[in-house]
């Protein structure tokens, strides 16, 4: 299975914020964006998370709920949702078993250094669970509006 448009997205299970184990099937009917950051805290990854709440009451109004993802512990999660204010969950993949399903794991060369890190990448899923759009390699400008767009679209 590849996490490509129109493919049905990748199930999972996995702890969230908020003492809560999320599940795909969860949000069955509704529109899903499932981003995956690299680490919470970092400057990249604080500005797509502040975009994504900022532009959250209208998600929510076009029918999507948000989910992101990264290895962070959820202890990590919880100081990073509170100190800004995220109104979505954030899931954490130490094991990296969710990044392997939606194949956002890369190797990343950060001064002169070969690392796998996670490639900062964004999935709208429908409410019937398949994947109708696809960013991978964000650039952190504009994405979250174009992101609502794309939600929009497919509420229409």
């Amino acid at each position: 299975m590849t996490a490509e448009t129109g493919a049905q997205a990748p199930d999972f299970s996995a702890p969230a914020t908020g003492d809560k184990t999320l599940s795909l099937s969860e949000f069955a009917g509704r529109t899903l964006v499932l981003y995956f950051y690299p680490r919470d805290n970092t400057p990249g990854c604080t500005q797509e998370g502040e975009a994504f709440r900022d532009a959250y009451d209208d998600f929510r109004a076009a029918g999507a709920d948000i989910v992101g993802v990264s290895r962070d512990s959820l202890r990590k999660h919880e100081n990073f949702r509170r100190k800004y204010g995220f109104p979505f969950d954030l899931v954490s993949d130490p094991d990296e078993k969710l990044c392997r399903a939606y194949d956002v794991l890369k190797e990343k060369n950060m001064y002169g250094r070969r690392h796998i890190g996670i490639e900062r990448s964004t999935f709208v899923i429908d409410g019937d669970g398949v994947i109708r759009h696809v960013w991978r390699g964000v650039k952190v400008a504009d994405h979250a509006q174009e992101v609502l767009d794309a939600v929009r679209a497919l509420a229409a």
